[in-house]
């Protein structure tokens, strides 16, 4: 694809006889967008059939200037999936980019194209198509993230690690647990991006500027040929809804999130401190200086992420918060930010899919590391206060002396004699051994949700339901 330099009078042309002069270098510039619209061609064509194919069945224009619109845009496509079609900056967007080269084409039948339509509605139906494949694609995305969780947790579901809070080990977790707990935090992202798709699924097409159209329009004709449920009901807010890409945007960067915070785990765990995990090669880089490093470029790359998602939830979110009724020049601003934002999300998802995928878990070390830390503690404070009687404040307080004891002497729990344990609470028993190992705290964590194996693959079961439907 190239760019073609034109004279002002071809701008002027398709502007209409109001402007005697053309813009300079600078004002075209600022004003062109074709250098990042272009990537809506195949939607503003789409919506472009669909108006023609809807003029002709209202007898608004021939049936024979529909074909000639029609061929002539199938060509027009043609040339840009090859690479042939030239782009030019006079032209501004890909709207006049089209046309432009339709009227080369076709002749007279391309000017009557824009009967009953404006540029105003026109970006708006090409955008919501565009954002709402988007919202597929992430949903596709997601599904795959999800699927290669799902098989994390059933394969390695009574794999015993240890759970954290303050990143400081808190109780014993299984290693499926934590793999499901990602699932339900994907799970939302995915539903996010469902629900935005249903809201943004109306057709502004036939807005026209702002205040409709004189023509015999069918919009529901438009709307239903463009796989949209209805058109807008208001054409005022039709060409000046961004909404759809803001809640795309915001789903986007909520599910950057959470990437985010899977990918600083795996960060963490993948070091020489933890070596819970190993990542592959395929995710993994070296060191120009130090022969001994595997570097988690990868997921640090993912963990960044957010920042851009974010950043263009917030850029789009200025550029719209003080605009008034109808549509303003600065909303060409919006396509950018979510242009990027799709791709960033995209490449995101797919890595870390691989990344998960390709994961080596190392189960020595997750048990080793469950069972440091006197992460059995609230194990035995609970059995004080089922066994013994104990009110769980007093069960807390002898717990937290006979975790100072064993602190003193370089020991864990279970390494404490009966006697020690009796010197801080005389109902302790030989049972209280049977809770304080960490195969057995993670096993009577029965609650629905719970780490216990059972409940891991209870939610495992269910989600491959869920996956089974989506497929």
């Amino acid at each position: 694809m190239t760019d073609a330099p034109q004279t002002p009078k071809t701008a002027n042309s398709m502007w209409g006889g109001r402007f005697a002069a053309g813009p300079d270098a600078i004002m075209e510039a600022i004003n062109a967008s074709i250098g990042f619209d272009r990537r809506m061609s195949a939607q503003d064509i789409r919506g472009s059939r669909a108006h023609a194919a809807m003029l002709a069945a209202q007898g608004i224009i021939t049936d024979s200037d529909a074909d000639a619109i029609r061929e002539g845009l199938l060509t027009v496509m043609s040339e840009i999936d090859s690479g042939q079609f030239r782009f030019s900056t006079a032209l501004e967007d890909i709207h006049m980019n089209v046309e432009a080269r339709l009227k080369e084409l076709v002749g007279e039948p391309a000017g009557r194209l824009h009967t009953a339509r404006s540029r105003n509605d026109q970006v708006a139906t090409d955008f919501r198509l565009w954002v709402r494949d988007q919202c597929d694609a992430a949903i596709g995305g997601l599904q795959a993230l999800i699927g290669a969780l799902v098989a994390q947790a059933e394969a390695r579901g009574d794999w015993v690690m240890p759970g954290f809070t303050h990143l400081q080990t808190a109780q014993p977790v299984t290693w499926g647990h934590h793999m499901m707990a990602y699932v339900e935090m994907f799970g939302r992202d995915l539903t996010r991006f469902r629900d935005a798709r249903v809201r943004m699924n109306e057709s502004p097409l036939g807005s026209a500027a702002l205040a409709g159209t004189g023509f015999p329009i069918d919009r529901r004709a438009t709307a239903q040929a463009l796989g949209f449920d209805r058109p807008t009901a208001n054409s005022l807010d039709a060409v000046s809804d961004r909404d759809f890409a803001l809640e795309f945007l915001a789903a986007a960067s909520i599910c950057a999130m959470h990437l985010s915070r899977l990918a600083e785990e795996l960060v963490i765990w993948s070091s020489a401190q933890f070596r819970f995990v190993a990542m592959s090669d395929r995710w993994s880089t070296g060191s120009s200086i130090m022969p001994q490093k595997r570097n988690p470029d990868a997921a640090e790359l993912i963990r960044a992420k957010i920042g851009r998602i974010l950043g263009a939830t917030v850029a789009l979110f200025t550029v719209m918060k003080g605009l008034p009724l109808a549509y303003s020049k600065d909303m060409q601003e919006d396509k950018e930010q979510v242009f990027d934002a799709a791709d960033t999300l995209m490449l995101a998802l797919a890595a870390m899919t691989g990344m998960i995928g390709d994961l080596t878990v190392n189960r020595d070390r997750l048990e080793a590391a469950a069972s440091s830390g006197f992460s059995t503690a609230t194990d035995l404070a609970d059995w004080l206060v089922r066994e013994a009687g104990l009110p769980f404040r007093d069960a807390h307080h002898a717990t937290g002396a006979l975790v100072a004891m064993a602190e003193g002497r370089g020991v864990d729990l279970p390494d404490l004699s009966l006697a020690d344990m009796q010197s801080v609470n005389p109902a302790i028993t030989d049972d209280v051994y049977d809770v304080l190992g960490v195969h057995n705290s993670v096993a009577s964590r029965q609650s629905y949700g719970g780490t216990a194996p059972d409940q891991v693959r209870a939610q495992v079961a269910r989600w491959k339901g869920m996956m089974k439907a989506w497929a």
